[in-house]
């Protein structure tokens, strides 16, 4: 489905118990719909199931100007406001759970999931993309998506991108939400890999502080995709949250 949101064709999903609670899932950057799928398909029959394309990504378009995450907030929201949503959950990855940071920020929502989201920029110490592609051969679930990672991770990223998506990739990595959030009163999950080279487990610790009612899992062994490198632990720790 698409909607016309801030002269945006916004490219979504919408599927499950029509009738049953939403839950909103917002993937990383250079990914689409797919990546938050396969972790979103165990609830529909429970819940109603919302995933988009983020503006410049999967079928979505390319935003004309170049957002900031208050743009891409402002969208998600005109979304879910068309849609009769309201107080949602919201499950990001990276990108995804930042942007669902800033939305807990400036609106309600019942409970907010994040999966390796960072609040401020991170200090990369070694290749962001070498770790990343290797962690991606290591996990089966996610090999399909290395050959597409390669135009999408890390420096590679910024490359890639089109002029616009540059600036607004720009924006999103030196956002610091540190004075935001401390502002977020619904319940809070963070699920990060001990691994994580790209978010630090540190930044998950300083968000659960900030947050009052935050707690954080950790998966051992694992890195920034540690919600399908241990699907099922997920799903699980998932299930009682929710």
């Amino acid at each position: 489905m698409i909607k016309k949101i801030n002269g945006i064709s916004l490219h979504y999903i919408d599927y499950g118990k029509q009738d049953g609670e939403p839950l909103i899932f917002l993937h990383g950057w250079g990914q689409n719909i797919e990546m938050m799928k396969m972790l979103a398909d165990p609830f529909e029959k429970e819940y109603r199931i919302i995933i988009p394309d983020l503006p410049g990504f999967g079928e979505s378009s390319e935003p004309n100007t170049d957002w900031t995450l208050y743009e891409y907030v402002d969208c998600i929201h005109k979304l879910l406001e068309t849609l009769k949503i309201e107080q949602p959950t919201l499950l990001g990855h990276s990108f995804g759970g930042k942007i669902s940071l800033l939305y807990a920020t400036k609106y309600s929502v019942k409970k907010l999931v994040l999966f390796g989201s960072p609040y401020k920029k991170e200090i990369q110490k070694t290749s962001m993309k070498l770790k990343v592609l290797k962690s991606l051969k290591k996990v089966p679930i996610l090999n399909q998506f290395e050959e597409t990672a390669k135009k999408h991770i890390g420096s590679t990223d910024y490359k890639n991108a089109s002029p616009m998506m540059r600036k607004i990739m720009v924006n999103h990595v030196n956002l610091d939400l540190s004075n935001e959030i401390e502002k977020i009163e619904a319940p809070t999950l963070l699920i990060w890999g001990d691994l994580d080279r790209e978010v630090s487990l540190e930044q998950a610790r300083e968000i659960e502080q900030k947050i009052k009612d935050a707690g954080v899992v950790v998966f051992e062994g694992c890195t920034h995709y540690a919600y399908l490198e241990n699907l099922k632990g997920t799903i699980r720790v998932l299930r009682n949250f929710l």
